[in-house]
């Protein structure tokens, strides 16, 4: 029987990569508003100190754990660390990324992996270690934030466009491997939302009255329309969802 304990993540405990801000921040917010233990992550001390400030004031269970998630060692301690100090990983969030914009004959090889190491490798990375603690238990929750640019391009993001596309297809791949063990991988693909990130398209009024006028709802995305599909995600509710890229995006993915 479907209730609303179907969807509620009591007792469970969920790593957020990139949510010290942003869309990781209020996918944080979501999962402990449903009753996870929330652990956050970000590489900027001050800043994801002051998040988890901010969600414990609210009356969320909050941990924090300031590793660099392009570092395979760094991952692989901060999981261990997490496991052994707060408990079993029931949730994990790939959320870490970033953007550089640049016409692509001009876009500098640096940029570009360092791009690819925060979009991409990040997922693989931090994915694979908490997997190797989910699968001898047989469970365990996989949201690795995609983006509309897993399916459309637009000018000067060709490698943002490629990280996506990647990591789409990667959560296939996830699923695929680690579904037998009984682990849930699916992707959470956000459309244009008004962040940190998306800061100058925002100001940007020529884009933004083409972007309403090409979405079907007729607005920017705000963070807290991510919150009911990332719990979806999580809980029990998409127990047979698996390798599936769920796009909140206003319907930008549905029309030309």
């Amino acid at each position: 029987m479907i209730s609303a304990s179907t969807f509620r993540l009591d007792g469970r405990i969920a790593l957020v990569t990139g949510s010290s801000g942003g869309i990781g921040f209020e996918l944080a917010r979501g999962l402990g508003q449903a009753g996870a233990t929330v652990v956050l992550n970000g590489r900027g001390e001050a800043k994801v100190m002051a998040a988890a400030a901010q969600l414990k004031g609210e009356g969320l269970n909050v941990h924090v754990r300031g590793f660099d998630v392009t570092q395979s060692q760094s991952v692989k301690a901060a999981v261990d660390d997490i496991e052994a100090q707060i408990g079993a990983i029931d949730i994990l969030i790939n959320n870490a990324g970033m953007q550089r914009r640049a016409p692509l004959e001009d876009f500098r090889e640096q940029d570009w992996h360092e791009l690819m190491r925060t979009n991409l490798d990040s997922v693989f990375m931090v994915g694979q270690a908490v997997a190797r603690k989910m699968i001898p238990r047989k469970r365990g929750k996989i949201i690795n934030i995609c983006s509309v640019q897993s399916e459309l391009g637009r000018p000067n993001i060709a490698p943002y466009t490629a990280s996506k596309g990647a990591v789409k297809m990667l959560t296939k791949g996830m699923a695929i491997d680690w579904g037998p063990h009984g682990i849930n991988v699916n992707g959470l693909g956000p459309g244009y939302f008004a962040t940190e990130l998306n800061a100058a398209l925002v100001a940007d009024d020529k884009f933004t009255a083409w972007l309403v006028g090409r979405t079907p709802s007729r607005r920017w995305g705000n963070v807290e329309d991510l919150a009911g599909a990332a719990v979806f995600l999580a809980s029990d509710a998409s127990n047979f969802v698996n390798g599936h890229i769920l796009y909140v995006d206003g319907g930008v993915t549905a029309t030309l």
